[in-house]
């Protein structure tokens, strides 16, 4: 299990040691295959630097809190807090849940299920209530055996874009977008 110490680390870190644990959402989810980091202080694509709800929330809530927020309107967005930053979870590979998490987003194909935030969001069945949840009380487990880590820059950002904060298992089939 990931506890509050993994998470109370540098953003880049905890971002790049994410990929290759499981992520259990109330019984679906999978191994974590892509994720973006996003540094609390100097990243203009980080909701803290134009939020101030956002700051607020990062200056009171502890690393290992779930940040959930709405995207365009339409999808539920699942990050979490580290001591310095804010990671999203891009991509899945489905294991547990499957059929539910199918019937969900109305698709049947694997790859396609959690390839990307707002499909992943979807599967998940997240919600508002979600935002501000302790996700260190047993929704990762952390990896087993090695994983070949790629960085890229981010992407569906307009801002500070180059920077390479994209990180993903290089052979995993099931990314939202290739690295």
């Amino acid at each position: 299990m990931l506890t509050r110490r993994f998470f109370d680390r540098p953003f880049l870190t905890v971002a790049q040691d994410l990929i290759g644990c499981t992520l259990d959402w109330g019984g679906c989810g999978g191994r974590i295959v892509e994720v973006e980091a996003y540094g609390v202080e100097g990243d203009d694509a980080c909701h803290t630097a134009h939020r101030p709800s956002s700051r607020e929330f990062v200056r009171t809530q502890p690393p290992g809190t779930a940040y959930v927020y709405l995207n365009y309107g339409m999808y539920w967005l699942l990050n979490v807090l580290a001591r310095d930053g804010i990671i999203l979870f891009r991509a899945v590979e489905p294991v547990m849940g499957i059929s539910l998490m199918q019937q969900r987003r109305g698709r049947e194909s694997l790859r396609d299920l959690c390839s990307g935030p707002g499909k992943l969001g979807r599967a998940l069945a997240l919600e508002k209530a979600h935002h501000g949840i302790d996700l260190t009380r047993g929704q990762f487990q952390a990896r087993i055996g090695g994983v070949d880590i790629a960085a890229g820059p981010r992407i569906g950002i307009s801002k500070a874009m180059e920077l390479p904060w994209r990180f993903a298992d290089l052979k995993s089939p099931f990314l939202s977008v290739r690295i």
